[in-house]
């Protein structure tokens, strides 16, 4: 039996998708310990792993890029945030580690003291990664605004002059900070801001092909495993059976992003559609909305079930929502508000697995066109899911980190766990 340690940051979309693979190693009798945020303990607890709160200080820093009045610049606030939750999470995964006195770590990629400070723990350590790998490539876009593939000789010299553009702003914000901290650290400085994920010996890219742009040059410690979907378990709504027409399921993000217009223009832009709107607003207030006769809105509700109804998913952009949908098949129209949002926007446009739909052009009517294009790209999505489902999810996870620490050979074990 191996003691695995696993850190995130404080999000729930960086939780959820690392939970399949931590229930796998746990039934396979390897013991399992995690430290997430404080809201989610009490059900990390009740699958079996023992789990403990991330220093609370970390999350009383809390993403303020929807301040931003520009992409870039909404980037460059993202990056604050996750530098000052450095100077936290490096010491929190340190009193982790005496705690736990692990066998073998694994590291939210935004945690990016505790990447660190597993660095500097010398022992076998991986990362995972739910949202689109900021790498650079000679077969991709420079990472951030969503540019499209580049189309022959004169999209291949826009993607070279624009790389330093897009890559120097944030590696001038990003590694006088950071390299100030893994010097404390004890660990080499970095060189470039990709050096943060080339750095783990394995990390587990929750992603696949054909959603993910093909390159010949990924690094050789990055593993493709697939979308890995995973909800708290939870019974169906008991008025899902009661809806008759097809369902667009509106989600928003998970961290407060200021994007509850979203749901006020799919909640007027579909009103007279032969749709039923479902919006989950985990960060806003639903009674700030008035729903006409053919939507609800809710703070939560299981996606999974309501996806299996569902004609297509209106998404913000966030990774996990988006591959969510697409893991089942659905079609999504994204409406990319910042972060890493551009990229998966992108992504679901160049797959002809959905439509986009910038912010700035947001309206009811440019939404309700938008839905109706994406409605009719479930072949796309279909492709899509089955990339990850042949990318391994999960099981992929859990063999990658046997292979890198612990040790071969442990039995399967039966354990009583909630499904």
């Amino acid at each position: 039996m191996t003691r695995v340690l696993a850190y995130t940051s404080p999000a729930r979309g960086h939780l959820f998708p690392v939970t399949p693979i931590l229930d796998e190693l746990h039934d396979r009798g390897h013991d399992v310990a995690v430290r997430t945020l404080s809201s989610q303990v009490e059900l990390m607890r009740e699958r079996g792993l023992d789990a403990e709160p991330i220093d609370a200080a970390i999350e009383e820093i809390e993403h303020d890029d929807y301040l931003a009045r520009t992409p870039l610049g909404a980037q460059k606030r993202a990056m604050r945030v996750l530098c000052g939750r450095a100077e936290l999470d490096a010491a929190d995964l340190r009193r982790a580690i005496d705690e736990v006195r692990p066998d073998l770590l694994l590291v939210d990629t935004n945690a990016w003291g505790a990447m660190a400070a597993a660095e500097a723990w010398g022992r076998p350590w991986a990362s995972w990664c739910p949202y689109p790998l900021p790498l650079r490539s000679r077969d991709v876009p420079p990472f951030g605004p969503g540019f499209p593939p580049a189309r022959g000789a004169a999209g291949r010299i826009r993607d070279a002059a624009l790389r330093p553009v897009v890559f120097g702003s944030l590696e001038r914000l990003i590694r006088p900070s950071m390299n100030e901290l893994r010097r404390r650290i004890g660990v080499p400085p970095l060189s470039s801001a990709a050096d943060l994920f080339l750095a783990p010996p394995l990390v587990l890219y929750m992603t696949a092909e054909p959603f993910e742009y093909p390159r010949s040059d990924w690094p050789g410690n990055v593993r493709m495993i697939g979308a890995c979907d995973w909800d708290p378990p939870a019974d169906p709504p008991a008025w899902l059976g009661d809806v008759d027409e097809p369902i667009v399921l509106v989600t928003t993000s998970s961290e407060f992003q200021d994007d509850g217009r979203l749901v006020r223009s799919a909640l007027e832009g579909l009103a007279a559609e032969p749709l039923h709107v479902v919006a989950t607003l985990p960060s806003n207030d639903p009674a700030a909305f008035d729903p006409p006769a053919n939507a609800r809105v809710l703070r939560f509700a299981p996606h999974g079930p309501i996806l299996e109804r569902a004609a297509c998913a209106i998404t913000h952009g966030g990774m996990g929502a988006t591959q969510k949908a697409l893991a089942r098949s659905v079609p999504v129209c994204v409406i990319p508000f910042g972060r890493d949002q551009l990229e998966v926007a992108r992504r679901v446009e160049v797959a002809r697995a959905g439509a986009r739909l910038p912010a700035s052009r947001l309206n009811p009517a440019r939404l309700r066109d938008a839905v109706k294009e994406a409605i009719e790209c479930r072949g796309g999505a279909r492709r899509v899911a089955e990339g990850y489902r042949s990318a391994g999810g999960a099981v992929a996870g859990a063999d990658a980190l046997e292979e890198l620490g612990a040790p071969r050979g442990v039995p399967q074990v039966s354990v009583n766990r909630i499904p």
